[in-house]
């Protein structure tokens, strides 16, 4: 190559670079842990579609099973900021765990239910009191995976002391009912749609808890909020941006969250899309707190007490 084309090459490389907020080699890294199901991409979205750039952000991003799995990782200092349900985050405050939320993820409404309580198409089972006895797998024993269909079997007249809880990934609980291993699952999108085909829904377990709450969000370690302020900032920048985006881009965001969720498209044709929360809501949260409270058996306490407040 000659010494004209070198400086060329080597101008247009340092003029791109320049193009990007901050410099693609020095945007700062925020390592995040999330779910990949639908309440759970945000983060996916807010990375392909360049958001975190923007914001002037590198995200590096890890997948988990549950919340609980990110509620550990996030009280290890493992990772900085963690994708959970409510339910995960609310008990760890409960035994003290300094968590704040910082942003919302997806919604529960009872309107369009993203997560149900479901039965093999031939089952025996038509109520919450013939679970009596019975196996139920949800992804996490203490996350609202596990906490719903408890207040729904309770509401609906079923002895909760009898039935057996256990934890399986979303991908194997199909499988797992269909092999008889377990009686009933609670299973989210996107892998509820391909469930709906074969399977038969018993009900809609996060009713009980409430017709519409902030069922998962974002949180770090109060700590590391309060030293990492400005990327807390440019985190809730993009994560809100990719919310609005996914709320009004169905078919886009489909296709991220296939991505991740290594899903073949057409198996999750019709899935019902989860709708992202846009603003921290106490009363959308502390529903979720109050479950929580009950079966993880610690003082419930106001829901304002665990939202970030951004110093102005």
């Amino acid at each position: 190559m000659s010494s004209i084309l070198r400086n060329i090459v080597l101008a247009a490389v340092w003029m791109f670079a320049a193009a990007l907020p901050g410099g693609a080699q020095t945007l700062p890294t925020v390592h995040v842990m999330t779910v990949p199901i639908d309440a759970g991409a945000e983060v996916y979205y807010a990375k392909d579609m360049g958001f975190f750039t923007k914001a002037g952000i590198d995200v590096d991003i890890q997948a988990a099973a549950n919340g609980g799995a990110t509620a550990a990782a996030v009280a290890g200092n493992a990772i900085d900021i963690g994708y959970s349900d409510m339910v995960s985050i609310a008990s760890a405050v409960g035994r003290n765990v300094p968590f704040v939320v910082i942003a919302p993820a997806g919604m529960s409404e009872a309107t369009a239910p993203v997560n149900l309580l479901m039965v093999a198409a031939n089952s025996p089972i038509h109520s919450a009191k013939d679970l009596d006895g019975k196996i139920v797998a949800g992804s996490g024993l203490g996350t609202i995976s596990g906490y719903g269909p408890r207040a729904w079997i309770e509401a609906n007249g079923g002895d909760l002391s009898t039935v057996k809880f256990v934890e399986l990934p979303f991908p194997q609980m199909q499988p797992a009912l269909d092999a008889g291993r377990v009686d009933a699952i609670t299973i989210a999108e996107p892998f509820l749609s391909v469930a709906r085909k074969t399977e038969r829904v018993l009900g809609a377990p996060y009713d009980a808890i409430a017709k519409e709450f902030l069922v998962s969000a974002y949180f770090a370690n109060a700590a590391w909020v309060k030293d990492h302020a400005d990327l807390v900032n440019r985190f809730i920048a993009a994560i809100h941006e990719a919310a609005v985006w996914a709320n009004t881009n169905h078919a886009k965001s489909a296709e991220i969250l296939l991505k991740y969720a290594k899903m073949d498209p057409d198996a999750a044709a019709g899935m019902v899309r989860v709708r992202y929360g846009e603003a921290l809501n106490p009363a959308f949260l502390q529903p979720v707190i109050n479950v929580a409270a009950k079966y993880s058996k610690f003082t419930p306490f106001p829901a304002d007490q665990l939202i970030y407040k951004p110093a102005h």
